[in-house]
């Protein structure tokens, strides 16, 4: 141990990439979240905030780290000033992300001078990387506090450790750790809850850091999703979105029984639930049955987020994505033949090592062709340890800028056609709460997931309505309440 190490508690284990690669064919444990007592009071008139960057896997997070923060006595604060633990969940999946989170610790540092004992902690995908964690170490003494994807649960133990032995902890898990169930958490929405049904991904796409900071894909038993899904619609919820990196390869981990996604969306949607979604969908793993299971709607909502990634072969080859512009064209017109009025969008990248123009213009063609309903695209980001970051990267900057915007103004032609073949009609709306930027209006989501503000009482909040659309957005549609 290096001697700026020697300063460090019980708890020092920094991220391994190499362990992070490996991937072991070990039954998964499965075991109940439970704080020892004598952490109970840890947190009396103590204050907590958290930030979350990223996905919908980081916000589901930062609900367990809530609950368990609160659990220990903490209650929430949106101010960073009157807060003893500030809490940065952090997203690895482009190097703007982590740029804004080494910015905001910059931000951060005179409340630690101010209030020596404020506890600042860095967890999430950003903590699984070697070379984040060794930078937060020489160039951020003011955190005190860094852990990964793997280990929320043992929150309690290096909070007591901060705290009582006031020494910095570090303690993050290369290899993934076992499924916890039971966690308590404070959902963000009273509306929509997220569930996790699976943890980890084994696609090792060439561009992409999660398999090495979330680990192997990891299946939690099917009795206890369906068994969260039954407390969340007792608890009120109309909707829950089934959270995975790959949802589509749930169950495939299993060694004892034949159960995959398609089975599990067939058994919740005998649920009184009145809505599920799912994210993220892998082309390569929808399967017949889950257009199949999609097709009989109900509870199933007609919207599918289908990452293309690229349009063309030999990039989608060099991405690994294991599947070809055919098989993905495929795949769309088996949902909606099957669907026809679905609602798909997308996440693109343009600008990945080596990509021509000819290659960027089947992107575009592609896109074209499917017509979505709304697109994340993003320019090639490159993240060390990735087959990719190794590439030769010949794609200029100015030539990726450019991409993006031409795709940009495609994709938003195609989102504003999407959202026009409402207009007229009548659709379910989901009401969440006011919109963001009118108090004195109503906002919610239709089942094809397009965001609606319409003129309602706010004891509408949490009920499904029916609204007629008067004008369609390229982003969203308003309309007028059908009483």
């Amino acid at each position: 141990m290096s001697t700026e190490e020697k300063n460090y508690s019980k708890y020092f284990n920094k991220p391994n990439l190499e362990d992070a690669k490996s991937r072991k064919s070990d039954q998964v444990n499965i075991e109940s979240f439970a704080p020892a007592t004598s952490m109970s009071d840890v947190g009396a008139n103590k204050r907590y905030h958290i930030k979350t960057y990223g996905c919908q896997m980081n916000e589901h997070d930062s609900e367990a780290i809530a609950g368990i923060l609160e659990q220990l006595g903490y209650t929430s604060t949106e101010e960073e000033r009157s807060a003893d633990l500030i809490m940065l969940n952090t997203c690895a999946i482009r190097e703007n992300a982590e740029n804004r989170v080494f910015g905001e610790l910059g931000r951060l540092k005179h409340l630690k001078v101010e209030n020596p004992d404020l506890i600042l902690a860095v967890c999430g995908c950003m903590s699984q990387e070697e070379a984040v964690v060794d930078k937060v170490l020489k160039k951020y003494q003011q955190v005190d506090l860094i852990f990964g994807t793997h280990n929320i649960h043992r929150l309690p133990e290096y909070l007591h450790e901060a705290l009582i032995a006031k020494e910095r902890v570090v303690e993050v898990w290369s290899g993934e750790g076992d499924i916890v169930e039971n966690m308590p958490r404070v959902r963000a929405n009273a509306v929509k809850g997220w569930v996790n049904i699976m943890y980890g991904c084994d696609e090792f796409c060439t561009y992409c850091i999660v398999p090495y900071t979330r680990g192997r894909e990891r299946s939690r038993l099917p009795e206890d999703v369906i068994r969260e899904v039954k407390e969340l619609t007792e608890s009120g919820y109309k909707e829950v979105t089934l959270l995975g990196q790959n949802v589509n390869a749930y169950g495939k981990d299993f060694k004892d029984q034949n159960y995959t996604f398609g089975t599990l969306l067939e058994e919740l949607s005998q649920l009184d639930i009145a809505r599920i979604r799912f994210t993220t969908s892998h082309p390569h793993d929808f399967d017949e049955l889950m257009v199949a299971t999609l097709a009989k709607r109900g509870n199933l909502m007609e919207y599918v987020h289908l990452p293309v990634q690229s349009g063309n072969d030999e990039i989608l080859k060099k991405m690994n994505r294991r599947y070809t512009r055919e098989s993905y064209l495929k795949l769309v017109n088996d949902l909606r033949a099957a669907i026809p009025d679905v609602a798909i969008t997308t996440d693109i990248i343009v600008g990945f090592p080596g990509e021509t123009e000819e290659q960027f213009q089947d992107t575009l063609s592609l896109a074209k062709e499917i017509g979505y309903d709304g697109a994340f695209t993003f320019i090639y980001s490159p993240r060390e340890g990735t087959p990719a970051a190794k590439m030769e990267d010949n794609v200029t900057d100015a030539e990726k800028k450019d991409r993006l915007y031409r795709l940009n103004d495609l994709i938003n032609a195609d989102a504003q056609a999407g959202n026009m073949r409402f207009q007229g009609e009548i659709v379910e709306v989901l009401v969440e709460g006011p919109s963001k930027n009118d108090d004195a209006v109503l906002s919610g989501y239709t089942r094809h997931q397009k965001l609606v503000n319409f003129h309602g009482d706010p004891s509408l909040i949490g009920e499904i309505v029916n609204v007629k659309i008067t004008e369609a957005k390229t982003w969203h549609l308003f309309g007028e309440l059908v009483e």
